[in-house]
């Protein structure tokens, strides 16, 4: 991932003001701008111009952006897209998840089924054999797959000998429902208990123990603050904390930042061109994009913190976060890559109990 230095982050956040009050138009403000960087400039302005009630300049000024884009980065284009499908209003058209089909055709994306392919060997690389029938709890379960395959990877490889109970977390009824029945499928004669609830409202109501946590790319729904409290609350009650995520830039910048928007810019630029060059029906592909990433993408751009839907963290302030709620009780047993290049990587962590 790119990032700004210090004075970039304020030549930015300056000419970005000026724009809104002197409405400047594309192409005048290229002085001082890093090339490479010139397409992620102009989605920054675009967007803040967007918010700020400028739809038409912003507008121009994402088109810009967007012909100057290149080598698999189209964030701009992207979103360009999105707005004429939505009368050009920087206004997430529905909730994320409220149906599950866009995030099940995004985790089959061949670029995140490898990734999670390699979370779940990592996993299996570090957690250590359990001699009796764990329980496993999954915060932000989805549609129940990653469970399914990580639970049958341990028990092939040996890790885990039983399974008893699996508990699956997840905000959004439909998703819940989905796991609950494809998690009994796969293993019917376990205890399977559901929550239809975010984490940071449940946590608080786990009272029995379970061997491993698993979250993946759901744990960064909430502000770095809000994730050390629920992982206080889960701390005594979990010897493993495993975590699949995205480095990303998304938590400690305020809304209408220049970091906070080349953050967005790289990650789910990259994201996004991922599941368009995934071979599918086009009304698939668009479903998920405007219901799923666009639903993020647009929160994370338009919302405040504290109020925004999403806090994707960097490695290291996970690593920071763990430390500060976990040690030392806990100590780092993986910290690996699942996937990268130039602008996105996906990681996995663990976390566990010192014996």
């Amino acid at each position: 991932m790119l990032f700004l230095s210090e004075k970039e982050k304020q030549d930015w956040a300056g000419l970005a003001k000026a724009t809104l009050s002197e409405r400047y138009k594309p192409g005048s403000l290229r002085t001082g701008v890093r090339p490479n960087l010139y397409a992620a400039f102009c989605f920054f302005i675009g967007t803040f111009l967007a918010s700020h009630g400028q739809g038409r300049l912003g507008s121009e000024w994402l088109r810009a952006g967007a012909m100057e884009e290149e080598e698999g980065l189209f964030c701009g284009t992207f979103l360009l897209g999105f707005l004429q499908r939505h009368e050009m209003q920087m206004i997430a058209p529905v909730v994320a998840f409220e149906d599950p089909r866009p995030f099940v055709h995004f985790a089959g994306v061949p670029v995140m089924r490898e990734a999670r392919t390699r979370f779940i060997n990592q996993c299996g690389h570090t957690l250590p054999v359990f001699d009796r029938p764990i329980n496993f709890m999954d915060i932000g379960c989805g549609d129940g797959a990653l469970t399914i395959s990580l639970l049958k990877h341990l028990q092939e490889t040996g890790k885990v000998d039983g399974i008893h109970e699996i508990l699956l977390v997840d905000s959004s009824p439909a998703m819940i429902e989905l796991a609950r029945q494809k998690v009994h499928d796969a293993f019917p004669d376990v205890v399977i208990n559901t929550e239809n609830a975010r984490i940071q409202d449940c946590s608080g109501k786990i009272s029995h123990y379970y061997d491993i946590a698993m979250s993946s790319l759901a744990y960064h729904h909430m502000p770095f603050e809000h994730k050390l409290v629920h992982l206080n609350r889960l701390k005594p009650w979990i010897d493993h904390f495993i975590l699949f995520e995205m480095d990303a830039n998304n938590d400690s910048p305020e809304v209408w930042t220049p970091d906070l928007a080349l953050s967005v810019y790289q990650s789910y630029g990259r994201i996004i061109d991922f599941v368009y060059a995934y071979d599918a029906p086009v009304d698939v592909v668009t479903d998920c994009v405007d219901s799923f990433l666009m639903t993020e993408l647009i929160s994370l751009l338009t919302a405040p913190r504290g109020v925004r839907s999403d806090y994707h963290m960097l490695s290291s302030q996970w690593n920071d976060l763990f430390k500060q709620c976990l040690s030392p009780e806990f100590t780092l047993r993986c910290n690996s890559t699942c996937y990268a290049d130039e602008y996105l990587t996906l990681f996995s962590m663990h976390y566990g109990r010192e014996e």
